[in-house]
């Protein structure tokens, strides 16, 4: 198979990509993109596995509002905001309201936690081995405990900092708990899913997804659960610029 051709249509000029977990394909007054993707191995089968589990390349496209941008992992819808992380504010996790301003300048991993999911000894011993390494040099570590995800995260906000702070050393800030999915998203939250959104829907799949924000406060990257702390390079690169 030579190419596979792949179009999408793009759906009215709202930041929340919700509409697209229900129809891949929308009819509206905005104009369709249309584009082809090189195909990656002989059989439709291999394609398929490529495709989703390695991403493709792709050119930066720009339609009304919104910027497509080809990942390692995939194709994220970028929306054109002029906000910023540093525009938000949230509890930490005994309860006191924490400005996002206060890290300008600083290279932020943002991470949604639990404690008990097969993820979180690895994600947080990864995480705090990161954070030695590159905290005195302008990176910072911002974790959110969230209980959507096989309600993994249940204690109270004093356990979870416990569990945290003592089994795995964490030092980096550890926040209030939220939602990040559904009608109760914590607002900072909808940000980091409208600047980085999956292209076939924005929804945090499970604990431990991560966003990659800029010394600017925007989002440059976002990473799936599965992915190491230890395999994000573009954290250095942030910090050298």
């Amino acid at each position: 198979m030579a190419s596979m051709s792949f179009s999408a249509t793009i759906p009215s000029p709202l930041l929340d990509f919700s509409q697209t977990r229900k129809n891949p394909v929308f009819s509206s007054s905005w104009p369709s993109m249309s584009f082809s993707i090189p195909s990656i191995k002989s059989s439709l089968g291999s394609s398929k596995s490529a495709f989703f589990q390695n991403g493709f390349s792709l050119p930066s496209l720009t339609a009304s509002g919104f910027v497509f941008n080809s990942r390692s992992s995939g194709i994220y819808a970028r929306a054109a905001t002029d906000k910023t992380l540093y525009d938000y504010t949230v509890k930490d996790i005994d309860g006191k309201d924490t400005p996002l301003g206060k890290f300008k300048g600083k290279v932020l991993l943002i991470v949604n936690v639990a404690s008990r999911c097969g993820l979180t000894t690895s994600n947080y011993s990864e995480l705090s081995h990161i954070y030695d390494k590159y905290k005195n040099q302008g990176f910072e570590i911002l974790a959110f405990p969230c209980n959507q995800f096989g309600g993994q995260e249940p204690g109270s906000n004093p356990d979870i900092k416990k569990f945290a702070c003592t089994r795995f050393k964490a030092e980096f800030p550890i926040f209030d708990k939220v939602d990040v999915n559904g009608p109760n998203t914590a607002p900072v939250y909808q940000f980091l899913k409208s600047s980085a959104g999956g292209f076939f829907g924005d929804l945090i799949k499970w604990n431990f997804e991560k966003f990659l924000v800029d010394k600017n406060g925007k989002v440059v990257e976002r990473y799936p659960p599965t992915t190491s702390p230890f395999q994000i390079e573009d954290i250095q690169k942030l910090l050298a610029t």
